[in-house]
C-alpha cells in the first residue's frame, strides 16, 4: 500500500481535472497538500481563488489537511510565498507536481509569439520556478519526489500546438538534467504525459464514448506512483484510459564516415543505414552519443 502519511505535496493546476484528482488522491492516502491554482480561463486570464478553495473544502470534508494558494506559477515572488506558506505551516516539501498549464492553440502560421511566450510561461518556465523553489529545501532534507507534466503533443506533435508541444518537449531536458543533479539527495524527478477528460481537453473532438474512458482517477494513479517513496527517476509515462507505457528518447547505433566521406552526398547515401532502428541506444547523459561516435572512429582507424 503506497501511503503519503507525514509527507507534504504542491500540486500547481489542481482546481480542477487531473491536478484536482491528483491532489484529493494525495490527500486520502494521507498526505498534507497544497492545493494551488490561479483559478483563470483555459487561456491563462483571469484568477480567482474559488477553484483552489472548493478542492481544500473537499479535502476538509474527507479529513484531509490542505491549504489554498492562488499564484501563477509564472510569478516567481509568488510562488516563493506559497512554498512559504506551506513551510511555514508543516516544516517541509516532499511532493510536487507541476500541472498548471493553459493553452492557445492555434496553427504557427496565425499564432501570435505573444501566444508562444505566454504557454512557454507557464508549462516551462512555470514549472523551472516551483522547482526551484523547493530544490534547496529537498537537497538539504535528502528527499524528494517532483513531477512534471508532459504530453503527447511535446513527444510526437500535434498540429495547433507549436507552442505548448515546444513547451512540454523542453521538459524532457529539463527532467534529465534535474534527474543527474538530484540524484545524492534522493530527489527523484519524472514526466506524466497524460490524456484525459478535462476541460482542457473537451474541445478537442473525441466522441463521448471514448471520452468516458480516459478518466483523470487512472492519470492520477500513474502520478502518485511516480511521486512515491519507491518511485523511479528519468521516466517519462504515457497514459490514458487505463493504458500505461513508457516513453524513451533513444538513437539508432548509426554509422561512421571517414573525412572524405563526411559530405551531404554520403550521408544521404547512407540514410537508411544511419536511420536502421535494429540496434537502439538508451543513453544516460547527454556525452553518451560521442562516446559512441567516438568508438566507431577509434575502430575505423585501427
Amino acid at each position: 500500500m503506497i501511503s503519503f502519511k507525514d509527507r507534504v505535496a504542491i500540486v500547481t493546476g489542481a482546481g480542477n481535472g487531473l491536478g484536482r484528482c491528483h491532489a484529493l488522491a494525495l490527500s486520502a492516502r494521507g498526505a498534507k497538500v497544497v492545493v494551488n491554482d490561479l483559478g483563470g480561463a483555459r487561456d491563462g486570464t483571469g484568477g480567482s481563488l474559488s477553484a483552489a478553495e472548493s478542492v481544500v473544502d473537499e479535502v476538509r470534508r474527507a479529513g484531509g489537511e490542505a491549504i489554498a494558494n492562488g499564484a501563477s506559477v509564472a510569478d516567481e515572488t509568488a510562488v516563493a510565498a506559497m512554498v512559504e506558506s506551506a513551510l511555514s505551516k508543516w516544516g517541509r516539501i516532499d511532493i510536487l507536481i507541476n500541472n498548471a498549464g493553459i493553452l492557445r492553440d492555434k496553427s504557427f502560421a496565425k499564432m501570435d509569439i505573444a501566444d508562444f511566450r505566454a504557454v512557454l510561461d507557464v508549462h516551462l518556465v512555470g514549472t523551472a520556478i516551483c522547482t526551484k523553489a523547493v530544490w534547496e529545501i529537498m537537497r538539504q532534507q535528502a528527499y524528494g519526489r517532483i513531477l512534471c507534466t508532459t504530453s503527447p503533443s511535446g513527444l510526437y506533435g500535434m498540429f495547433g500546438q507549436a507552442n505548448y508541444g515546444a513547451a512540454k518537449a523542453g521538459l524532457i531536458g529539463f527532467m534529465n538534467a534535474l534527474h543527474l543533479e538530484g540524484a545524492k539527495y534522493d530527489i527523484r524527478i519524472n514526466l506524466l504525459s497524460p490524456s484525459a477528460r478535462t476541460r482542457m481537453t473537451e474541445d478537442l473532438g473525441v466522441p463521448p464514448p471514448v471520452l468516458d474512458l480516459m478518466t483523470p482517477e487512472a492519470v492520477t494513479a500513474a502520478a502518485l506512483y511516480l511521486v512515491s517513496a519507491d518511485a523511479p527517476s528519468r521516466a517519462i509515462l504515457s497514459c490514458a484510459a487505463g493504458g500505461y507505457a513508457r516513453a524513451h528518447v533513444v538513437e539508432t547505433d548509426g554509422v561512421y564516415l571517414p573525412p572524405n566521406d563526411q559530405t551531404p552526398e554520403a550521408l544521404a547515401a547512407r540514410w537508411s543505414d544511419i536511420s536502421d532502428a535494429s540496434k537502439l541506444h538508451f543513453h544516460e547523459n547527454g556525452g553518451a552519443p560521442n562516446m559512441n561516435f567516438l568508438t566507431k572512429a577509434q575502430m575505423h582507424k585501427g
